[in-house]
């Protein structure tokens, strides 16, 4: 049990856990929202795809700012008190994107949601780890983490009927909404959590950045990350321009994309995370990113298939790019030194969100438009993206993953 808090009736463990995966979902949702609004946002700004892939970028180069800034003072604070008043901060942040009339302020709204959201994901993960004792830690994760599937599965699509039948700003307006919501159920199902602020007392604030520095092994393992990240966001933000312009895929058939992937992963992810216990985290991580490679170039390549088969194509894409994860996040957390988690993580949140802004602004310059509107080269982004993933499944083999035995590896 962590000594920082007393343990939690499992009612009030179960609330607590339930109320950051809402935050985690509505910071998650926040981010992909954007992606499948691109033909509506370029067409009603008169912006380019590269333009718009800044407005992708800048969300997640803002979130990888921030939480390099938060890994030097994450444990200086209360966990609730900091949860709360970054959460709050992007909830007005995210309602300013909903009211934003132009691209430039748009932009200033997607940066300041970047840079008060970016904390929420790693912050989360410390106060479970605070929290929850470790023999249940496994299944406390997986309940938060179920907000990417959510989020997929229901979020997305429902995100695109508002948009659809009302403007572009109502999903965002909505998640600010949802945001206040879960903001007053956390000040009422949080503990404080402030006794890791005496014991960060005698530390300086880059002290503890400079002992994670210091280990070839977190270098490996930051490395992993960002190119695990790297991986499919040359891809993933140009997914619902390309299906509308190329594939012929109608604006309101794209939420049928998303809820078929979301579904696939709510079933992959716990095949795969078994998978990933029995069979060993790194032969896992590598057959899931082989698998990941050719449905990366095939969703690049579906302009001439009938709806069913850019969907079958879609959802394996989904299925296998985010099934990665599972095995890459299992790896990166057992290659922190214990002592030096935290801040371990809170680092590796800052270098996951800039890979993700790199890649998306990379795939944005790789891309261009015909005379006729139709996307090209976007298959030379999925093979960066495909050399991101191999390179990554040598780095894997650098890592030391602490407390497994050779054969769990």
């Amino acid at each position: 049990m962590s000594s920082y808090t007393p343990e939690l009736s499992p009612r009030r463990e179960l609330w607590l856990l339930l109320t950051l995966a809402g935050i985690q979902f509505t910071h998650i949702l926040d981010f992909m929202i954007m992606m499948p609004l691109g033909p509506q946002l370029t067409q009603l700004f008169a912006i380019t795809d590269a333009q718009f892939g800044l407005l992708v970028s800048a969300y997640t180069l803002s979130a990888g700012a921030s939480g390099l800034l938060a890994s030097t003072y994450i444990d200086r604070f209360g966990r609730k008190r900091l949860l709360l008043v970054l959460y709050g901060l992007f909830g007005l942040a995210t309602l300013a994107c909903g009211l934003a009339p132009t691209y430039g302020t748009l932009m200033v709204a997607r940066i300041l949601a970047g840079t008060f959201g970016g904390v929420l994901s790693a912050l989360s993960q410390t106060i479970v780890a605070d929290v929850v004792p470790f023999e249940r830690r496994g299944r406390a994760m997986g309940i938060v983490m179920t907000s990417f599937s959510v989020s997929t599965v229901a979020g997305v699509p429902l995100g695109l009927i508002l948009a659809a039948y009302g403007s572009w700003n109502l999903p965002f307006i909505a998640i600010a909404a949802m945001v206040g919501v879960l903001a007053v159920l956390a000040a009422r199902t949080m503990p404080s959590m402030t006794a890791h602020v005496h014991a960060a007392s005698g530390r300086t604030a880059l002290g503890g950045i400079a002992q994670v520095l210091a280990d070839p092994n977190h270098r490996w393992a930051f490395l992993f990350s960002a190119l695990l990240m790297f991986t499919g966001f040359t891809v993933i933000p140009y997914i619902t321009i390309y299906m509308q312009t190329n594939a012929g895929v109608r604006a309101d058939q794209i939420p049928l994309a998303y809820l078929c992937g979301g579904v696939a992963t709510l079933f992959t992810a716990r095949l795969f995370g078994r998978l990933t216990d029995k069979r060993g985290k790194v032969p896992t991580f590598r057959w899931l990113a082989l698998a990941a490679a050719p449905c990366l170039l095939g969703i690049t390549l579906v302009q001439y298939l009938p709806l069913w088969g850019v969907l079958a194509v879609s959802t394996l894409m989904f299925a296998f790019v985010s099934g990665r994860m599972i095995p890459g996040m299992a790896i990166i957390a057992s290659a922190a030194h214990a002592p030096l988690r935290g801040t371990f993580m809170t680092l590796n949140a800052s270098v996951q969100s800039a890979a993700m802004g790199v890649a998306s602004f990379v795939g944005g310059v790789l891309i261009s438009r015909d005379a006729q509107g139709l996307v090209q080269n976007y298959w030379v982004a999925a093979l960066v993206g495909i050399s991101a993933s191999l390179l990554s499944m040598l780095v894997v083999g650098r890592l030391t993953l602490h407390g497994a035995t050779p054969s769990a590896r």
